[in-house]
């Protein structure tokens, strides 16, 4: 039997999703199977702010084997509960939508129906409060999960926060040690096969060629090979997502970091805020149909906590994606693939799921369509799903004070997201479509939070009488404040593990 496995991957551009592929790869590809060459300039920036991360990334971490708190350190990261949602709704409104479990499940249905019911009747406290990350995220707490039987504390799911640029160094070394090779230098063009129009090898602008078997393009939104070479298309969303710039720029922290990100929406986008132990990180999501960029400018460094620390950098963006992720011999993750805007901090998780789908599919040398086709056919599934996610904070909105917030509120969405809004306002139902990343909890908790009130709750609550509801309740509610009364807080748990040196 001949030897087709492939010999030689490429990957183009550095940052996070490069040195993130090239991590995982170097750690899965073990055993020398294939030579790892990744391609980047330190003349070319990166965007880098891609900050705020969701609970799946503990998947990739563990991969790597990596040590949490070295991990923290060394990348002056923080932990994350979830993220809190200001003015979304209606200006002066806030909820938050917390990592995992929503209250607890009672005879086979789910918890929120007892508390729809009881919500009808004006005779319960507010979602979040049977939350523990909730709880945890508004006094300021955080600890990783103990062994304490069915108390919440068992179970804690959370996320991080982290510098992107100390993240894609703490990954480059990873890599390097792992015999992943590195090169300077700026790809001027890819030379493709004259006749399946595969690539074979990048001219380099110092006149080296360099050839591999598979190219993975992370080389941003230029999409140097999955777009200026092989022009695969792209599918514009920005109708229903219209943000399509960011001013970005970091301050001093003031006070100790929340464990938690904060998304305050203005009058044509929103403000990210992601506080890390050695700075805060800011930015401010606009369209720039309905406000000027000086303008947007400005309302990001008045809404500052602290002295900006460097100047306002703005990136530009259109959301949407290659119309193939995978094309040919070439595999796009990150910018490259395509945008979402950071509202709910899935672009690394995108590039996680890239990395993970990857090694689903690793190819060999003859690139087989049907693998490349589902491939594709599942991230299209992940990415329509999310966006779905994302439309919804923008549509379901009682605001009315710009254009920017009648535009949303009154455009057509897609008609999975109007099936599932309608389903949730007839009776509370909510269901998980196959392998969508975010599940009925995350749904119910937005849904709730921007407003959508169901008319009905699951008719078998009704086996249970309200008082006995309301009493169970209770001691759901209670168990979830003293598990929180018993952590420490976040500040204090970073300090006793994984606090990083000063910058």
């Amino acid at each position: 039997m001949s030897d087709n496995r492939i010999k030689s991957i490429a990957i183009v551009g550095g940052g996070t999703s490069g040195w993130m592929t090239a991590a995982a790869l170097a750690k899965v590809l073990k055993n020398n199977y294939c030579d790892i060459t990744l391609i980047e300039s330190d003349e070319i920036g990166t965007v880098g702010v891609g900050e705020a991360t969701i609970p799946q990334i503990q998947l990739y971490n563990q991969l790597l084997e990596l040590d949490e708190n070295e991990f923290i350190r060394k990348t002056q990261g923080t932990f994350k509960l979830g993220i809190q949602f200001v003015n979304w709704t209606r200006l002066g409104d806030k909820y938050i939508h917390a990592f995992g479990e929503v209250g607890k499940d009672m005879d086979s249905i789910h918890f929120y129906h007892y508390w729809l019911k009881m919500s009808q009747l004006g005779e319960v406290e507010e979602l979040g409060n049977y939350t523990l990350s909730g709880v945890a995220s508004d006094k300021g707490k955080f600890m990783r999960s103990v062994d304490a039987g069915n108390s919440p504390l068992s179970n804690i799911a959370y996320a991080f926060h982290f510098d992107a640029g100390l993240y894609a160094r703490y990954l480059r070394e990873y890599a390097e040690t792992r015999g992943v090779i590195r090169k300077e230098g700026k790809v001027r063009n890819a030379i493709l096969h004259p006749d399946t129009g595969f690539i074979e090898s990048l001219q380099m602008e110092s006149g080296e060629k360099i050839a591999a078997d598979f190219f993975i393009d992370c080389s941003g939104f230029r999409g140097l090979l999955i777009e200026q070479a092989l022009h695969t298309g792209y599918e514009d969303w920005s109708h229903w997502l219209p943000c399509d710039r960011a001013w970005a720029v970091p301050c001093e922290s003031v006070g100790d970091p929340i464990p938690y990100t904060r998304s305050t929406a203005h009058s044509a986008g929103w403000q990210w805020r992601i506080p890390l132990q050695h700075r805060i990180g800011n930015g401010h999501v606009f369209s720039s149909q309905f406000m000027d960029e000086n303008q947007a400018c400005s309302i990001l460094m008045s809404n500052l906590d602290g002295k900006a620390l460097a100047e306002p950098r703005l990136l530009k963006f259109l959301t949407g994606k290659r119309k193939k992720i995978w094309n040919k011999n070439c595999l796009a993750i990150g910018l490259s693939s395509g945008f979402m805007e950071p509202l709910e901090s899935t672009s690394i998780h995108l590039i996680q799921s890239s990395i993970a789908r990857l090694m689903s599919f690793f190819p060999n040398k003859y690139f087989d369509q049907e693998d490349i086709d589902e491939f594709n056919r599942q991230a299209d599934f992940e990415v329509e799903k999310i966006r779905d996610f994302l439309i919804l904070h923008y549509h379901a909105t009682e605001r009315n004070d710009s254009e920017f917030w009648n535009y949303c509120r009154t455009m057509p969405i897609p008609d999975a997201l109007t099936q599932k809004i309608e389903q949730f306002k007839k009776n509370g139902r909510i269901y998980r479509n196959s392998s969508e990343m975010f599940n009925d909890l995350s749904w119910l908790e937005v849904m709730h939070g921007q407003g959508i009130k169901p008319r009905a709750y699951h008719p078998l609550v009704d086996r249970m009488s309200k008082e006995d509801i309301a009493k169970r309740l209770d001691g759901i509610k209670r168990v979830i404040d003293k598990s929180v009364d018993y952590m420490p807080t976040h500040a204090q748990f970073i300090a006793d593990n994984c606090k990083a040196e000063k910058m």
